[in-house]
């Protein structure tokens, strides 16, 4: 029988791990266990292409943690380095076209007034409206979500509150056609919208795609120099530091207990380990209630209600290693995005993509994020060389098909 635990965390991800910190640092002994050979699970840096070459695996972008208290409240912040580029984010399309946020917001407007006066000075207005909400907002985001019937309360105390409660369920489209006239700049927004997972026509989607813009023009989009990995390697030295343990290779294949409580893992080596506080999960639901916790903990029809979970729009990424830095057809001002999205300017064909993906087929012509690597943090590659990631938006997390017929 192994030591005791009062808690044990499964997964050494970055929600994983920041949740034992705190569990730590209240004074509590924490074990957090890892199926993997390292800590990072989203936030994993590895030499994916060739030797030199340090592509971050999934997340990239350093941002709503740019609003987050948990790097100063765990004095994360001296061990890392975070590299901040003048332009968050660019849209650029096929035509060559490119408009671009910076962080500074006046040249944000002039790149926008390039495409339309009136939607630059909405852009100006969307942001001081982000700012005058930004306490709240934020508080909102790093506290436990209202009940339903105190949110409709609200909502219901005045006419603001009911326009806001109409944004907060309005699709990119309908919001897009009511606040601006570019074809271009309603893009930028439903971009976002679908990098959150939202077609144009989603209830929500408008509210979404406002707000992940305002947080990257605002707070930015940040690079962790070396990646991102050293967010979670950071988190694991805290850790440490407070008394808690991880351990990696330690695949956790059952969480013991009852009906009642859980009680510690048991591990595929066969090895038990109790917990006498609790268990905290850091994977995915469905794998939690079926494989971990199982009818036996949680009876049978809570089993067959997430047997039937259902996967949303996937991803699939594509790292790149190159011998010299890419040219952007949209001019300098690409390269020099954290990020650029790549799509035709028109809000239907996001709306085209969803409807290829859900059907299940590969969409024609997906919307593709490329992540300008190597250009904002050139440790990431060899002297001369160049890195890039290319995330490709939506496909089918179930493919039965390809909507251009090329593929059987």
């Amino acid at each position: 029988m192994s030591h005791s635990y009062d808690a044990i965390v499964i997964g050494a991800g970055h929600n994983g791990l920041t949740c034992a910190c705190y569990l730590a640092k209240a004074g509590l002994k924490v074990l957090v266990l890892e199926q993997y050979h390292t800590v990072g699970g989203m936030t994993v840096t590895e030499e994916e292409t060739l030797p030199g070459f340090w592509s971050d695996l999934h997340a990239s972008g350093y941002q709503l943690a740019n609003l987050s208290p948990v790097p100063h409240e765990l004095d994360l912040l001296d061990r890392y380095e975070l590299i901040e580029p003048e332009i968050p984010f660019s849209h650029a399309f096929p035509n060559g076209d490119i408009i671009s946020v910076h962080r500074d917001v006046e040249r944000t407007v002039g790149d926008i007034a390039r495409y339309s006066h009136k939607d630059a000075e909405t852009w100006r207005a969307l942001m001081n409206r982000f700012l005058a909400q930004k306490h709240a907002i934020t508080a909102a985001m790093f506290s436990p979500p209202p009940s339903f019937p105190e949110a409709a309360t609200d909502f219901a105390k005045s006419p603001a509150g009911m326009e806001a409660y109409r944004f907060s369920m309005q699709s990119v489209r309908s919001w897009a056609n009511q606040t601006l006239e570019a074809e271009a700049t309603k893009t930028l927004f439903g971009s976002f919208a679908t990098f959150l997972g939202a077609s144009p026509d989603d209830a929500g989607g408008a509210e979404l795609g406002w707000l992940f813009a305002s947080v990257l023009q605002n707070a930015g989009n940040n690079l962790v120099k070396g990646g991102m990995h050293r967010v979670t390697l950071a988190l694991a030295e805290h850790l440490q530091a407070h008394g808690g343990e991880i351990r990696t290779n330690a695949l956790v294949e059952k969480i013991l207990g009852d009906a009642k409580r859980a009680t510690g893992v048991r591990l595929a080596s066969g090895e038990e380990i109790p917990a006498s506080e609790l268990v905290v999960s850091n994977v995915d639901p469905n794998h939690l209630v079926v494989d971990l916790l199982g009818s036996e903990m949680l009876g049978q029809e809570i089993i067959e209600k997430m047997e039937h979970y259902e996967w949303g729009d996937s991803v699939f990424v594509m790292f790149v290693a190159l011998q010299s830095p890419v040219a952007y057809k949209a001019g300098p001002a690409a390269r020099q995005s954290a990020h650029v999205h790549l799509t035709e300017p028109s809000l239907d064909f996001f709306a085209r993509v969803y409807l290829q993906c859900r059907g299940g087929a590969l969409p024609s012509a997906p919307m593709i994020v490329s992540w300008n690597d190597s250009a904002i943090d050139p440790s990431r590659a060899p002297v001369g060389r160049a890195l890039m990631k290319f995330v490709v938006l939506s496909v089918p997390y179930v493919i039965t098909g390809d909507a251009t017929g090329r593929v059987p």
